[in-house]
């Protein structure tokens, strides 16, 4: 009982921390780094241990398929050039920087140093998009950021991967060499192939609750697998569920798709409260365990890598950014980064779950394994807190032109929809068809004056209005025992599936905060 109620208790104080997050504007991620601390520091912090191996798996597997889901590879080919500028260069040159200063500063062994570089070198774009999502940025720069999240993952973990390996085993370092080669590839190819597996078997169980189980069954089978057959776990589930992006959709049941994005959603949210409190609850075993010299020590080592990744990435994305503007595109329109563009970009450095998680999974035998667990820490804490309260300035002060072509796609794409629905109706003229014509002429017009459909119609107001009139009567009904529970949660459900069904899709959105 004591992991369940710790659990609990760290879960009631991020709810609680949540709300302030939400008062006052605050980053959801700083604010749960800045909990993580927090619960460590008080005196009857519980003690909670992971088995390393468990906590890649646990904490990476969920937020990749979420991320994976909603960014094709098509966008990942158009935007090849950043991508492999953050993906891959950044990543290497982060790793080679603090591997350089463990290495000199703190006299790290050099398998040590790389893992390091490699846990602290992957930004993690959830943790940018909690403050980008208040800033009406260009697509282009949010769409790189989630890429970059999918992409730098495999590279830091593919290098994580092999340092802890040859800490393990140095005699055998170079034959690590063609099993990571093998890695990339072997796991989208993997990942492909589960993913054309699951598809056909999720309709066997569409409108259960084992579908959704099937789901994440599926995702850490893959990770598992992949990591059995020594190949890279992150692109194994980054290709399933991009596979299954591609021909789930217009197979799947609404009701089973706002059910699966509900479950997903809280469940990813759940593991990363865990994983910022779990490592703050580390560190403070850790500092518990140093002598005072030690820890100032310490401290100024932390200091100093946190230093290096911001420096390397700000340095870097600048460069890159000068570099691909001073070469001009050949292409018929202009597509170069503004130089305010890479600037927020390379200030959209924070650290989160990759970072925790494989902090986390370092074995506890790995060599100045408290160090590196400290210094993770401060990297998530001082870039979360650091550029995760300062990013919204810096959009302010550099004025950034807001980007209306999603709105503007999104409108141009309505209009094609009602317009194959009006086809639909063909040249029938009876009530009905007269109705739903009606009505769809009324949703073309607002689609055309660039809002929702749903969000201005008279009709649909009228609707909502009387569905909160049902929705009191329904409640007074089940308060003068006039109808049973169960006819009370049917007509319920009814009434919620209408009011969706006639309102615009931000009244019904979840906030991460």
């Amino acid at each position: 009982m004591n992991l369940f109620e710790s659990t609990l208790l760290l879960l009631l104080v991020a709810i609680v921390l949540l709300q302030v997050s939400r008062r006052f504007s605050i980053p959801y991620p700083t604010m749960l780094a800045l909990a993580g601390l927090g619960v460590a520091a008080l005196p009857w912090a519980p003690a909670i241990e992971i088995d390393p191996q468990l906590a890649l798996a646990l904490f990476i597997a969920p937020a990749l398929l979420e991320a994976g889901y909603d960014l094709p590879p098509r966008v990942l080919l158009r935007n090849w050039l950043p991508l492999l500028a953050l993906a891959a260069v950044a990543v290497l040159l982060t790793t080679a920087a603090v591997a350089w200063l463990g290495m000199a500063m703190a006299a790290l062994p050099l398998a040590a140093a790389v893992a390091l570089g490699a846990i602290v070198a992957p930004p993690d774009a959830a943790a940018a998009a909690a403050v980008l999502s208040r800033f009406n940025l260009p697509r282009h720069t949010v769409v790189v950021l989630k890429g970059e999240s999918l992409l730098n993952d495999a590279v830091a973990l593919l290098i994580f991967g092999a340092a802890v390996g040859f800490a393990a085993a140095p005699d055998e370092g170079w034959g690590l060499v063609p099993m990571l080669a093998l890695a990339a590839p072997g796991g989208l190819l993997l990942g492909f192939a589960i993913g054309r597996l699951y598809v056909a078997l999720a309709g066997r169980m569409a409108g259960t609750l084992g579908g959704t189980l099937f789901e994440f069954v599926t995702t850490f089978v893959a990770w598992i697998v992949a990591e059995r057959l020594h190949l890279s776990a992150v692109l194994c589930v980054v290709a399933y569920a991009m596979t299954a992006a591609r021909f789930i959709p217009e197979r799947q049941a609404a009701s089973d798709r706002v059910h699966s994005y509900a479950v997903w959603e809280t469940i990813v949210f759940l593991l990363n409260i865990l994983a910022f409190l779990m490592l703050g609850l580390e560190a403070r075993v850790i500092v518990t365990k140093l002598a005072a010299a030690e820890l100032w020590s310490a401290l100024i080592f932390a200091g100093a890598v946190l230093l290096v990744v911001i420096a390397v990435r700000l340095v870097w994305v600048v460069l890159y950014t000068r570099v691909v503007r001073s070469v001009g595109s050949d292409r018929g329109h202009d597509q170069r980064p503004t130089m305010a563009q890479g600037v927020v970009v390379a200030w959209c450095g924070m650290r989160g779950l990759v970072t925790l998680a494989a902090a986390l999974a370092l074995p506890a035998s790995f060599p100045s394994r408290d160090l590196i667990l400290l210094s993770a820490l401060a990297v998530v804490l001082g870039t979360l807190v650091v550029q995760g309260l300062t990013l919204g300035p810096l959009i302010g002060w550099l004025g950034l032109k807001a980007d209306d072509s999603m709105a503007r796609e999104l409108s141009a794409a309505r209009l094609i929809l009602l317009d194959r629905a009006l086809d639909a109706l063909g040249t029938r003229e009876d009530e009905a068809a007269v109705r739903v014509r009606q009505s769809y002429l009324e949703d073309r017009e607002a689609s055309e004056a660039g809002s929702h459909p749903r969000a201005g119609q008279q009709v649909h107001r009228l609707l909502r209005k009387g569905i909160k009139a049902k929705r009191a009567a329904l409640a007074e009904l089940r308060r003068d025992d006039k109808i049973e529970d169960d006819v009370f949660h049917v007509l319920e459900r009814e009434l919620d599936w209408a009011e969706l069904a006639s309102s615009p899709p931000e009244r019904f959105e979840i906030l991460e905060e």
